[in-house]
């Protein structure tokens, strides 16, 4: 039977248990992707824990930190059908009794894209994930990669604060009209949905230029074909009504802009606006 509790049942919880623990993070307003990250820890380790916290540290002024979905009984049911052995649910005073005068900085690679129109997110995202990790003490966690961005530093914040805990990634859940699971999906209108999806219309099309070059011979290559994928998908959103954030073709493993005669993984980037809901997606590409 599945367990919910706070700080202190978690950690009676974690004391009594033998095996191996996974850990999936959430905030709650579970749907498919959630659920393929919790069947994937299912199958990674002998427990799962699921936590469902929104995090205010990671909200900037203005957000949806008031509005985010909270469903809390059909998140339980969730997870109860998953298979999920214990729910952390804290209060917000448990987690943050007082304002945290220390707190995870996200550096560099935390300042760019999502970083740069956010600040302070991602310093926000990792103090909550390293409170998880310390609390839970899981073997594994699994997050899902349309926040690609962030399990980048959740990867570097693993390396650089020597937790020994394995990071699993989940490729990006869609649903059948090509828009990537969000729980914030639910904010738009029927008219801004069909204007998201030039969101993975723009991915698909870049996609579709680099893998062009390569059964061409891939002749051109390097900056050249870049600059293709680039204006190939930025002619696609600029056809729409979206509001585009941002949309760049960044090396994976540093998410710096990719240099001429570039060769290795890439990530092809985009946030976007569908009226006042703002919607991330991300494509990997090899060059």
């Amino acid at each position: 039977m599945i367990e919910i509790g706070g700080i202190p049942a978690l950690r009676q919880w974690r004391k009594e248990r033998e095996g191996t623990v996974a850990l999936v993070p959430t905030m709650g307003a579970l749907h498919s992707g959630h659920r393929a990250l919790m069947d994937r820890a299912r199958e990674l380790a002998d427990h799962v824990v699921v936590s469902i916290f929104v995090n205010p540290l990671q909200f900037g002024p203005g957000e949806d930190f008031t509005r985010y979905p909270r469903p809390f009984a059909e998140d339980i049911a969730m997870c109860a059908e998953a298979g999920a052995d214990f729910v952390f649910a804290p209060a917000f005073i448990e987690m943050y009794p007082a304002a945290p005068e220390v707190r995870v900085t996200a550096g560099r690679m935390g300042a760019v894209f999502e970083g740069a129109d956010r600040p302070g997110h991602f310093d926000g995202v990792l103090t909550v994930v390293t409170k998880l990790f310390t609390l839970s003490q899981p073997d594994v966690t699994v997050f899902g990669l349309k926040d690609i961005q962030q399990f980048t530093l959740v990867r570097r914040l693993i390396a650089d604060l020597d937790f020994d805990i394995e990071l699993v990634g989940l490729p990006v859940v869609r649903d059948r009209d090509g828009l990537a699971v969000s729980s914030r999906n639910d904010y738009l209108t029927p008219g801004e949905r069909i204007s998201a999806l030039a969101i993975p219309r723009a991915l698909d099309a870049g996609e579709a230029v680099l893998r062009g070059g390569a059964l061409g011979g891939g002749a051109r290559g390097g900056s050249a074909l870049a600059d293709d994928v680039l204006a190939t998908a930025r002619a696609v959103v600029a056809d729409s009504e979206l509001r585009v954030h941002y949309l760049s073709l960044v090396d994976a493993s540093t998410l710096q802009p990719v240099r001429e005669n570039f060769r290795g993984d890439a990530l092809l980037l985009i946030a976007a606006s569908a009226g006042t809901t703002r919607l991330i997606d991300n494509r990997p590409l090899e060059f």
